[in-house]
């Protein structure tokens, strides 16, 4: 049922076409930062272990096969072609695509690799820091940004926040004033910096958005170390969804883990939160149907939306694409649904529902 459906990836990254050795691969395997202790392989563990499984057979290769096998195999075909075989498996029908991170093959060159349409999903912060180096007076800050969003969002499915990252989910969640935005402006400018971290300057970007009127995507729950991880709870913005409420701006929280089960009560509760199930389901290997299962538990199914939140590797698009039929097609398989609600189910989850959150 799953697998004849082409699947919308609601939120993905660039992809590397360089040849890579086995520690290159296995680093893009891992949300770690650094090179793995002696005596520990980045590949030896879940995600690894789902690339064996699932990525094997698109390169003519059994499931399972030894990862050196794998990457011989790959260094055989050659980047390009390997990433093509990888991409076009994972059967998906549409990218919305994070251009904030770099890469060799992103954008529509993507889209066009995996047989796909394409969006583009626009990071608030990359457009923040743009307007701020571009010399702007901090006092002109915040209608020149305003107006570098809405130009640059123009065809983009939605607009993306790494507050998460930049300082935590746990900030005062009131639209600041014209003048805190230009004082932090100033600060901000007269520091030199060039990552933006201010939390009056990040909250402006997060209401600006909402003026937008775009879906807002939120990073929330695990990622690289450069996240605070018990900040990243997406139930710390619990006051700023209530706020934007009345607005009606979809809020999509991506990844959520292990705050997934917060996260389904949000969705559960505020008519404008959804949770999507990216990244999660490419690193918990054989525990991804169990996890799933979490996520349903308070969502409305209407509010859970499919992506594989891959970035570097082809090889994590299928990756994503094969755990979330297999997790969700165990779970159909167990449930007291009729065929005829499964399938709805499938479809809803498959695509259905980000193309209604995200009007494709």
């Amino acid at each position: 049922m799953l697998d004849d459906l082409p699947l919308l990836d609601a939120h993905c990254h660039a992809v590397t076409t360089a040849d890579l050795d086995a520690d290159g691969f296995a680093r893009w395997c891992t949300e770690a930062s650094t090179p793995a202790p002696p005596g520990v392989s980045y590949l030896d563990g879940p995600a690894g272990l789902a690339v064996r499984r699932w990525c094997a057979p698109a390169l003519d290769l059994p499931a399972h096969a030894p990862a050196p096998d794998y990457l011989a195999r790959r260094a055989e075909l050659g980047a390009p072609s390997a990433t093509r075989r990888l991409l076009r498996a994972a059967n998906l029908g549409e990218l919305l695509v994070d251009t904030g991170l770099p890469g060799d093959l992103t954008g529509p060159a993507l889209a066009a690799a995996a047989g796909a349409r394409y969006a583009e999903v626009v990071r608030l912060e990359t457009v923040a820091e743009r307007v701020l180096a571009a010399g702007v007076p901090a006092a002109d800050f915040a209608p020149a940004f305003a107006d570098a969003l809405t130009a640059a969002a123009r065809e983009a499915a939605a607009v993306k926040s790494i507050l998460a990252y930049r300082h935590g989910l746990d900030i005062d969640p009131e639209r600041p004033s014209r003048r805190e935005v230009t004082a932090a402006a100033g600060t901000w400018l007269r520091a030199g910096a060039r990552r933006l971290t201010d939390p009056v300057l990040l909250r402006h970007l997060l209401w600006t958005a909402v003026d937008l009127g775009r879906p807002i995507q939120l990073h929330t729950g695990f990622g690289d170390r450069d996240l605070a991880l018990p900040r990243s709870d997406p139930s710390l913005l619990q006051r700023w969804y209530a706020m934007i409420e009345p607005t009606r701006v979809p809020i999509v929280l991506l990844h959520c883990y292990p705050y997934h089960r917060q996260a389904g009560w949000l969705a559960h509760v505020y008519p404008n939160v959804y949770i999507d199930v990216g990244l999660t389901l490419t690193h918990t290997g054989p525990r991804a149907a169990a996890i799933l299962a979490e996520y349903f538990e308070l969502a409305p199914f209407a509010k859970i939306l499919y992506s594989s939140d891959a970035y570097g590797l082809a090889e994590l698009y299928l990756v994503g694409a094969a755990q979330f039929r297999w997790a969700l097609s165990t779970l159909l398989n167990d449930w007291w649904l009729s065929r005829a609600d499964a399938e709805r189910l499938a479809r809803a989850v498959a695509a259905d529902n980000a193309r209604r959150v995200y009007r494709r």
